[in-house]
């Protein structure tokens, strides 16, 4: 009778997942979107020839708040930091579990790694032969370029669960919930395959968010560099579809003057906010 019910319940939700999804998507509303500007504060190593990634992604992530409340209607923008402060990790995902958020949105400048080598300097005599002597130097590719878009990797996954436990658990705390929520029942391995269910649409909403963001980028001639996905501690505890977005390479100097200029931060940002319009469009109306 267990695996009857189990087997019921599976098809159900599998059913709900592919036939109702449109029926559901008109009530759905993307109102809540956070933003979060990487680094900061104590956190803030990685540099250009003249600016650091944190302030300019921090002016991107204002930006962009500012341009979405003044192109879409009745959207909360929520920040992670305004200013140039630290925010460890947790807190700043913690923020848009809090906040309920419907998108999460982290701002990053890419880098390349200093790759340090092995010289010869000079050769001195030892015993009449001639010995050479190393130096160290250190290089970084200045030519690299080009956008990408991350997603928590199925690595990850579970570090979503306590969250979205979390989250239900205050259904307990009202009157009736036995009612209202017949056949839910935490800690069961019928819950477990709900919570799957959960984890595993973010997942996909974050894939096809972070695509539709290297569209955009692709649209204004930027480098294609692709959607992936990492094992990203900002990421991992996401309850709602969440990306990390590399704008370009700080450790580029034409994408660094391109990043910092009013036309670059204008292209960066519309193509952004032209991505949350599509993505909004597609998930209130066909998710």
């Amino acid at each position: 009778m267990y695996l009857k019910n189990l087997l019921t319940l599976i098809i159900c939700l599998t059913l709900f997942n592919t036939i109702d999804n449109q029926a559901i998507a008109q009530e759905y509303k993307i109102k809540t979107i956070v933003i979060d500007a990487g680094h900061g504060g104590k956190d803030g190593a990685t540099h250009g020839v003249y600016s650091k990634e944190k302030d300019v992604a921090l002016k991107t992530a204002l930006n962009l708040g500012k341009a979405i409340q003044d192109s879409i209607k009745d959207i909360r923008i929520i920040y992670t930091r305004e200013t140039d402060v630290f925010i460890p990790l947790y807190e700043r995902i913690n923020i848009a579990n809090n906040a309920k958020a419907d998108l999460f949105i982290s701002i990053h400048l890419n880098d390349m790694p200093v790759r340090v080598s092995r010289v010869v300097d000079y050769y001195k005599k030892v015993k009449g032969r001639k010995v050479p002597v190393y130096r160290t130097i250190t290089s970084k590719s200045t030519s690299t370029r080009g956008t990408e878009t991350f997603v928590s990797g199925t690595g990850r996954l579970g570090e979503q669960d306590e969250v979205i436990k979390r989250e239900n658990a205050a259904m307990f705390l009202e009157d009736n919930y036995q009612k209202n929520y017949e056949g839910f029942i935490a800690n069961t391995p019928e819950n477990d395959i709900m919570l799957s269910i959960m984890k595993q649409t973010n997942r996909e909403r974050s894939l096809k968010f972070a695509s539709m963001l290297q569209q955009e980028y692709i649209s204004a001639g930027r480098i294609n560099r692709g959607v992936q996905e990492k094992s990203l501690a900002v990421l991992a505890r996401a309850s709602m579809p969440a990306v990390l977005t590399e704008i370009g390479f700080v450790s580029n100097p034409e994408e660094e003057d391109y990043m910092n200029s009013p036309e670059g931060q204008n292209e960066i940002v519309n193509g952004i906010i032209e991505a949350i319009k599509n993505y909004k469009r597609l998930a209130e109306t066909s998710f």
